[in-house]
């Protein structure tokens, strides 16, 4: 026992003496970096999400671009960094950064791009700004959510005198002083959106010589005065709380493109009399309540608008604006749409008036073009517009007068939904004459209905929830109409000459949420529909009509529908790519027409939500339609076991008969020559018995 616990002992010491040289022989995981899963090529190394917590220790040599965003580093310090000298691109983005020493930086003598938004910059501002000053090349630099305050963001751009693109979005800036921006005049591209900037001192700017684009949204901002920003290009105050925005006179035209002066609480069209390149102009969301500048309520409109008819038949506000292409004016308080207003925008393309609280369309009938029973008075010249799409839906509008398309001429989309509109009859010309020999019925000025006919450009309309109750017949005769929006009209009638004149044109139908029966659905054959949402009605049977149509999409939900009929698969089956079915009382016990379709290919989008019912005794159950129920169905009478046993009790009687057959006229001891009725009974191995030996008889006479 002794000698036992001497030789552990020994064992012990030996373990203790060899422990340091073990020790050594392991990697050391503190210092040595692990490898980590970056995708690298010849100039790019990209480490995005990998959970790194230090710079690389080193790269490759060429690399110029880096990515670490979205990992865990705390600092920027690092006393070597081989390969790091040739970095034009570093994104440092979405890590927990705070620190930056002189001696990283100065390792990065290329450095053009640095980006290192959503950090924690505002801790140690003021060392981290003062290694900056060695970016002496840096020309697009990320700092955006940072909880940078001003005097931050001014400290930490102070020296970056070659500064092109600056990004200080979603800070905490509160005002813009007039220096901020002095030591970068090269500046191009500035976002100040998202902070909360109330006040923009004099002067900011007026160093940025080549500023061309500066984002402003979403900020504080109440009020734009003596703007002389000349040579941007873009201009974002989008989601501030302007009131007013006046432009600084001047020879010189400004240079601005677009403009975004949205969701503000502008009261009146802003004077823009020096843009003459203006080509985006967005308005919406403000309070405009007139189309005049400086006037704020509506009735301030209606005389000036009357002497603009006759005299200029132009917003002075618009007169510079003869290249604007899309003017978005939605969600405003206008009460007229103004049609003459626009004469002046030339090159209008898209104009949007979608939910203001438009009631009618103010305007004069055409010169040498009115409409027969038309006497409203003529303007001394014609108001024609280039637009081409045309946004009014979510008005009050209960009709459009009969020169309203024709001061349309090159409308191809127009949304006129929700709103109070009923479309016209007309009646085809059986010569194919003009307007005035083809339709028998043209509204009269102060009618209830707007004329959709003879429009042959339009290509798009909606007259969704306009509380449409009837079709009339031929209502878009000589539209060319593409695609045709009709949903939303409750207990909509659709007469089968409704859709007359659309039979060659029409790729785009929706008949959706009308709650309607069979007996208001009445489709002519379609030639061209590739697209139906027939979804929301109370359909039992699908209009007769469809099967001829090329259909690649239908939408068939929530209605009242068994099943479908057999044309379906043979109509459908070539061209139909995705079919939607759920909400239908389909029967368990009736799918063969689903299983055609989904043998032809046809893609049902909904087949998990879809159910369908079966009847168990004197209750109703569903389920699934995926899960294939057919075991719960009642299974029929088997006609085929059935006439077996007939054929089989058949067969028996005849072989009993010719049996009786061959026994007839033979001597059966007990038989008379006839069957027996009794059964006879064979043994199972019947014993044959041998002949008996012939004994020779006694009383022989010999011869």
């Amino acid at each position: 026992m002794l000698l036992f616990e001497h030789r552990l002992n020994e064992r012990g010491c030996l373990l203790l003496w060899l422990l340091p040289s073990v020790l050594r022989a392991q990697p050391n995981w503190d210092t040595k970096p692990r490898s980590t899963p970056c995708q690298q090529s010849p100039t790019k190394v990209s480490c995005k999400g990998v959970g790194l917590r230090n710079l690389p220790q080193e790269l490759g040599q060429g690399i110029k671009y880096l990515e670490l965003s979205d990992n865990f580093i705390r600092n920027l310090s690092s006393s070597h960094m081989p390969g790091f000298g040739q970095l034009e691109y570093l994104d440092l983005c979405s890590n927990q950064l705070e620190a930056v020493s002189d001696a990283t930086l100065a390792q990065l003598p290329q450095l053009r791009s640095l980006l290192l938004g959503s950090n924690h910059l505002d801790r140690n501002y003021l060392a981290n700004g003062r290694a900056f000053r060695l970016l002496r090349n840096i020309e697009v630099l990320d700092l955006s959510a940072n909880n940078l305050e001003s005097h931050m963001a001014g400290w930490y751009v102070r020296n970056l005198t070659r500064l092109r693109m600056l990004d200080l979005s979603g800070n905490k800036m509160t005002k813009l002083p007039a220096s901020i921006f002095w030591s970068a005049p090269g500046l191009r591209e500035l976002d100040l959106s998202n902070n909360y900037i109330m006040e923009i001192e004099e002067g900011v700017f007026e160093s940025l010589e080549e500023l061309e684009v500066v984002n402003l949204a979403l900020n504080s901002l109440h009020c734009i005065s003596g703007f002389s920003l000349r040579q941007l290009r873009v201009l974002n105050l989008s989601h501030n709380a302007l009131e007013l925005f006046v432009w600084e006179e001047g020879a010189e035209p400004y240079l601005l493109q677009v403009l975004d002066l949205s969701h503000n609480r502008l009261l009146s069209f802003p004077e823009l009399p020096k843009a003459h390149y203006l080509t985006h102009l967005n308005l919406s969301n403000n309070l405009i309540a007139s189309l005049l500048p400086g006037s704020h309520q509506p009735e301030e409109f209606v005389l000036p608008y009357k002497e603009l008819t006759r005299f200029n038949r132009t917003l002075p506000g618009t007169a510079g604006l003869t290249r604007v292409s899309d003017l978005d004016l939605s969600n405003n308080q206008l009460q007229v749409f103004p049609l003459t207003v626009f004469h002046g925008l030339g090159s209008l393309h898209t104009l949007s008036l979608a939910r203001n609280c438009l009631q009618e369309v103010a305007g004069e009938a055409l010169a040498g073009g009115t409409e027969p029973g038309d006497h409203s008075p003529a303007p001394p010249a014609r108001v024609v517009l280039s637009v081409r799409s045309l946004d009014l839906h979510g008005n009050a509008i209960r009709v459009l007068p009969s020169w309203f398309f024709h001061s349309l001429p090159q409308l191809e989309t127009i949304d006129l939904g929700s709103n109070s509109l009923q479309p016209c009859k007309s009646h085809r010309s059986d010569r194919g004459g003009n307007l005035g020999a083809g339709m028998s019925h043209v509204p009269a000025p102060g009618g209830t209905c707007t004329p959709f006919y003879n429009v042959p450009r339009l290509k798009h309309l909606s007259l969704c929830k306009n509380n449409i109750s009837r079709l009339q017949p031929y209502a878009f005769h000589r539209t060319s109409l593409l695609s045709l929006d009709l949903s939303g009209n409750r207990d909509l009638l659709v007469p089968k000459e409704a859709l007359g004149g659309l039979e060659l044109s029409l790729q785009k139908l929706s008949l959706r949420d009308n709650q309607m029966d069979d007996s208001k659905a009445e489709l002519p054959c379609m030639a061209t529909l590739k697209l139906l949402d027939l979804s929301g009605n109370n359909l039992s049977l699908l209009p007769a009509g469809l099967f001829c149509s090329p259909l690649e999409s239908l939408d068939i939900r929530n209605n009242n529908l068994p099943r479908l009929d057999k044309p379906v698969g043979a109509s459908w089956s070539r061209r139909l790519q995705d079919l939607s079915i759920a909400g239908n009382p389909f029967g368990c016990c009736s799918l063969g027409w689903l299983d055609a379709l989904r043998a032809a290919g046809v893609g049902v989008r909904d087949l998990d939500q879809t159910l369908c019912s079966y009847r168990d005794g004197s209750r109703n159950f569903s389920a699934k339609i995926t899960s294939s129920p057919w075991w719960l169905c009642p299974r029929p009478k088997d006609t085929s076991s059935l006439a077996l046993l007939v054929v089989m009790m058949s067969l028996l009687f005849l072989s009993s008969g010719f049996c009786c057959l061959l026994k007839k006229g033979q001597n059966v001891p007990g038989h008379g020559g006839l069957c027996s009725n009794r059964a006879r009974v064979f043994p199972l191995h019947p014993k044959i018995e041998e002949p008996a030996e012939v004994k020779p008889a006694e009383n022989i006479t010999k011869v």
